[in-house]
């Protein structure tokens, strides 16, 4: 799987951990470079993903909240913070989020690796309750535009 990397002013001190663990993961990283402002972050790996050139992405500030919030008002992308391992393989099985959110000032590298180890790997379980739920959340989308 192809996964975007993006990070803001504050996202260097997780950067080359998430790298690595991508890798490790046996997954290829793209990495799309800092970006001063959060907003912009999350713009240019959710553009990534929807553009296809990566499956995923990977968007890390300060906190990630503000990623988060940025990557989710562009159609089409479903991007969650995923501070345990739980959070973030579950945000795919269940959700179908393509974009895995991190705060290098709430965890660090060794969580963040773990993180993302469970991310890359996780896959969308199809099962009917989450296909229904993601329709309704298609459906927000939809109407919102």
């Amino acid at each position: 799987m192809r996964i975007a990397l993006s990070i803001d002013h504050a996202g260097g001190a997780l950067k080359d951990a998430v790298a690595a663990a991508i890798v490790a993961a046996g997954h290829s990283v793209s990495d799309l470079g800092m970006c001063d402002d959060y907003p912009d972050s999350a713009v240019v790996a959710g553009r990534a993903v929807l553009a296809g050139t990566a499956d995923r992405a990977i968007i890390i500030c300060g906190s990630s909240a503000g990623v988060a919030v940025a990557a989710c008002k562009l159609h089409g992308i479903r991007a969650a913070t995923g501070h345990d391992t739980y959070t973030a393989a579950q945000c795919v099985t269940h959700d179908n989020c393509n974009v895995l959110c991190l705060g290098a000032r709430v965890i660090g590298p060794a969580v963040a690796t773990e993180c993302v180890t469970a991310f890359c790997n996780a896959n969308f379980s199809n099962e009917e309750r989450h296909v229904r739920r993601l329709a309704k959340i298609d459906e927000i989308e939809r109407n919102q535009r």
